[in-house]
């Protein structure tokens, strides 16, 4: 909830506590209005009664310092991401890997924003150590690398950017197929070791091909219509019905998209149902000579059964872009060390492996650290919690230079019965202009 409240400055004074107790501890979760934090930053009205407050000044827009904000970058997050973050003030770390998990323990524990993107595992573990804490900002699709739910209930916002990189993935995919169906990969090799090897045997036009896509969100729907550009016939499965873009059709089963289909592509989240939701059974379901391409998650795929149907030719050829485990640098890693298979699944023919680059673009890096950038400024500045993975959605208008006697109360907090009753008996003797509240789950936002 975000009430803007407008009262003499008498009744909600300045704190004198540290910023971390105004920025971290306001958003501490509890079970009502009392305190969940240091009791500096409560204060008593002209009643006697506690109160969270809020720091106000004439024109003073925000109620924290903004040059005391100290922010977290990992993973080499765009320099447009950066430079938003840096303009408002905010001290900017920045790094361009990702941290061991002790490592990540100790620099997180003073820092109230931390962004990363797909290697960072920020844990249960991890999140504990973070007092300061309040906002996660992931600069990429997935948010699996994040412990979401304990984030929540400790009032710790989780943002993510889940469309600016969709058309580089869906290119990737287009250009997967069409390498796969040339068997590009493999010739290319094959003369990079002085090779000549010029045949026509096993490779196709795309054209007249049939293309399955298992998940039609803002990827799948995108690749449908590069798809049908090229002249494929498209069918798509997806957990919920969808309008079909173009002439896509899709499907009621997965069985039947896998019997029809030329190629498949996996556009799914990371999910209990969606673990190996291709094994050995859905194999044998796909067409002898068949594609298989994956740019969605490593769990999806069984690698063991993959392997054994490159081997048995029950299928042409694989994309694999992302995998179980990955290693969390750049380096000489993608070895049995990592996954006792790996060694099988390199030696196979006719399969494309990329290290997770499927958003790896300079337009789709660019867009998403404009937009997770700008979600977390907003936060931070104003509360509002549009597009949080893992919080109720709340959004105020900014406050102007016209309203200096103004404030924003940000309240997190268990959604149990008696929160708003008691919030307003703090409130009750100030002109509240405007109050919203939603909840999710466990958690409400004030």
């Amino acid at each position: 909830m975000t009430p803007d409240v407008a009262s003499p400055g008498i009744d909600i004074s300045s704190p004198t506590s540290s910023l971390p107790a105004q920025v971290s501890s306001k958003m501490s979760l509890s079970n009502s209005p009392s305190p969940a934090f240091p009791s500096s930053f409560a204060s008593k009205d002209s009643r006697g009664q506690r109160g969270a407050t809020v720091a106000s000044a004439a024109k003073q827009l925000k109620p924290f310092a903004t040059e005391d904000i100290k922010i977290l970058l990992l993973e080499n997050v765009n320099q447009t991401g950066r430079d938003i973050l840096a303009a408002q003030g905010y001290q900017v770390d920045f790094l361009k890997t990702s941290l061991p998990e002790d490592e990540l323990i100790q620099r997180i524990r003073d820092v109230h924003v931390i962004g990363i993107r797909s290697k960072t595992q920020l844990t249960a573990r991890v999140l504990r150590e973070a007092k300061n804490l309040i906002v996660i900002g992931c600069f990429c699709i997935g948010t699996n690398q994040v412990d979401t739910q304990y984030a929540a209930k400790h009032g710790i916002a989780v943002f993510n950017s889940p469309f600016s990189n969709s058309r580089s993935v869906a290119e990737l995919v287009i250009a997967e197929i069409i390498a796969l169906a040339r068997q590009l990969g493999d010739r290319s090799n094959e003369l990079h070791k002085g090779t000549w090897n010029k045949v026509s045997s096993g490779c196709w036009e795309i054209r007249g091909k049939t293309l399955g896509i298992i998940g039609y969100g803002h990827i799948g729907s995108q690749l449908s219509v590069l798809a049908e550009a090229m002249g494929m016939t498209v069918l798509f499965y997806d957990a919920v019905n969808l309008m079909a873009l173009g002439t896509a059709k899709q499907v009621p089963t997965l069985d039947s998209l896998l019997q029809g289909a030329d190629f498949v592509t996996c556009h799914v989240p990371e999910l209990p149902e969606t673990s190996n939701m291709i094994s050995r059974e859905q194999f044998e379901q796909m067409r002898t000579g068949s594609y298989l391409i994956n740019a969605s998650r490593g769990s999806v795929i069984d690698i063991p059964a993959l392997i054994d149907a490159m081997r048995s030719g029950k299928l042409a050829g694989a994309a694999l872009d992302v995998y179980p485990a990955e290693p969390g640098g750049n380096g000489d890693y993608f070895t049995n060390d990592l996954s006792y298979w790996i060694g099988d699944l390199r030696s196979l023919r006719n399969i494309i492996l990329t290290p997770h680059i499927g958003g790896s673009t300079e337009e789709a890096q660019s867009a998403i650290g404009v937009e997770v950038s700008e979600s977390l400024v907003r936060y931070v500045n104003e509360g509002a919690t549009l597009g949080a993975v893992n919080m109720p959605e709340v959004n105020l208008r900014s406050l102007t230079m016209d309203e200096p006697n103004h404030v924003r109360v940000i309240y997190i907090h268990h959604n149990v019965p008696g929160v708003l009753r008691k919030v307003n008996e703090v409130l009750g003797d100030h002109n509240v202009d405007k109050q919203m509240t939603d909840s999710r789950g466990d958690v409400g936002a004030l």
